[in-house]
């Protein structure tokens, strides 16, 4: 399914630059077990998929849209300066209509990245980063 592969193409855009970050963070993709170091900042990321549509007759088309979100998951009590920093990064990570690539199949980020309001935990403080995607196949 295309959702899959959209999900592929932005967590490996993400966990690229993650590693080549001077200090480099882990990213946890959607369903994998993670017990992080006590105060690590470390990214989480999820494909949002919307329902699948189709837009002809014959039924060749497929429309997917979703939202990808990057969750950046920080130590409580630091304030939002390491989070912030990081969101304008991953903002800057997926210009607007940018389109990739994988194989045969093309996705579009159509809304800039935009964070989101922080969520505060006993021990983590939250800050989601998340675009619209769009992409069509006949």
């Amino acid at each position: 399914m295309s959702h899959n592969v959209i999900a592929s193409i932005y967590e490996a855009r993400v966990i690229g630059w993650a590693k080549a970050l001077p200090a480099p963070l882990k990213v946890v993709v959607e369903n994998e077990a993670y017990q992080p170091a006590d105060g690590e900042t470390y990214l989480r990321v999820f494909t949002l998929p919307a329902d699948t549509a189709s837009s002809t007759l014959g039924g060749d088309h497929r429309l997917y849209t979703g939202v990808f979100q990057v969750s950046i998951v920080t130590p409580s009590g630091t304030y939002r300066g390491a989070a912030g920093a990081l969101a304008d990064q991953i903002a800057a990570l997926f210009p607007l209509y940018e389109r990739n690539t994988k194989g045969s199949l093309a996705v579009l980020t159509m809304t800039p990245a935009s964070q989101g309001p922080g969520i505060s935990a006993d021990t983590t403080y939250t800050v989601p980063v998340s675009f619209q995607y769009r992409s069509d196949t006949n």
